[in-house]
């Protein structure tokens, strides 16, 4: 099979992984370089923020890649000898709030989370953190160098002879015959191919709307910045009332986020920056010592309920579509990209893909 794989992000190269590995040729676009956008912007937190808050496919999908991603991350350095710093934090959310929702959600879905006073917390945290007050303590979180993680898996693609990369090369449409497309118009060619994937993030459902079809996946700007702190300063990630604080290795510590509903405007803001670093100085007061050195913004590709959709365009034979993971792609992508691979390779699915399937709300 040839397939076609619209989009170079997190989503657009697990999807192409799973089809190479399952012996497809595949090219896969971006229009710009791959990686650069909402997958590179993300913080790399390994879990829904709030898990008990979404609904249950994200989870399905959230849980399969968390179990997934220690031997994907270990095959990646054997593979390019990169590391993309896949490691365990914990994640403390500080306040207490959710306590009764998260621990009735920990104790169906088997996952661990503790209630913790301000003398447990204070034995917890290194005491120049000063932080005292009630938390929820999930131990088993783990957080990604997303920047790390899209380079691995870009270079073990190219490692392989069924993988063509087309970088600064628009897909502008989809051409189609008697109900089905098998052509790709982009900016500087037309390909053909037996299956085309759109794995666009924000820009999936523009190739779409000739055809009629609505998909409502709008894009969400997210600013975060980068706080230089020394290594090992920060052990945990934290998060308050949606503010979060996630530690790297060398010490930076990544702090975000907004959501903006600005369209495709990647504008940073002053606003923002002043935003993000109250949250962050509320939660942590000695991070006022380090600087700021890295202020940056991600289009996030929103869809209602967070539920991406994964699965074939009716009415569109040979299109398909994995897209729409808003806040979470970094988190589910191992598991889209394998459900879409067995969407289209006709296997059978790893997991129940209604919930999933781009029918549920697309209008035509």
């Amino acid at each position: 099979m040839h397939a076609l794989v619209v989009g170079g992000g997190v989503i657009g190269m697990m999807t192409a992984r799973n089809l190479v590995q399952a012996g497809c040729s595949v090219r896969l676009f971006d229009q710009a370089a791959a990686g650069s956008e909402a997958s590179w912007a993300g913080g790399g937190i390994m879990s829904p923020l709030y898990p008990w808050r979404y609904p249950a496919p994200v989870n399905q999908l959230a849980s399969w890649s968390q179990q997934h991603y220690p031997s994907l991350a270990a095959k990646l350095v054997e593979e390019t000898g990169i590391d993309p710093e896949l490691r365990t934090y914990g994640m403390l959310m500080l306040g207490g709030n959710d306590s009764e929702s998260a621990i009735q959600w920990a104790s169906a879905n088997n996952a661990q989370i503790q209630e913790y006073d301000e003398q447990a917390l204070r034995s917890l945290l290194p005491p120049y953190l000063d932080v005292s007050e009630q938390a929820l303590w999930m131990p088993e979180i783990r957080g990604i160098r997303s920047p790390r993680l899209l380079k691995a898996l870009l270079v073990a693609l190219q490692a392989s002879p069924l993988f063509e990369l087309h970088t600064n090369e628009t897909v502008l449409r989809l051409e189609e015959t008697d109900g089905r497309v098998q052509r790709v118009i982009t900016s500087k060619e037309c390909y053909c191919a037996d299956a085309i994937i759109i794995c666009a993030g924000a820009w999936s459902a523009a190739l779409l709307e000739p055809f009629g079809y609505r998909l409502p996946i709008k894009p969400v700007r997210g600013q975060m910045l980068a706080i230089q702190a020394p290594a090992g300063w920060l052990p945990h990630i934290l998060m308050k009332n949606g503010a979060y604080l996630i530690p790297r290795e060398d010490g930076l510590i990544l702090a975000g986020s907004t959501l903006e509903f600005v369209g495709f405007n990647k504008a940073l803001t002053e606003t923002a920056k002043s935003f993000l670093l109250q949250r962050a100085y509320g939660m942590l007061p000695a991070l006022k010592e380090f600087p700021v050195v890295h202020h940056w913004a991600g289009l996030r590709p929103s869809s209602p309920n967070g539920i991406p959709y994964i699965g074939p365009i009716q009415g569109l034979s040979g299109v398909y579509i994995n897209a729409g993971h808003y806040r979470n792609g970094l988190v589910m992508a191992p598991a889209s990209g394998r459900l879409i691979a067995d969407i289209v390779l006709g296997r059978s699915p790893m997991m129940d893909a209604t919930p999933f399937l781009p029918c549920r709300e697309l209008v035509s």
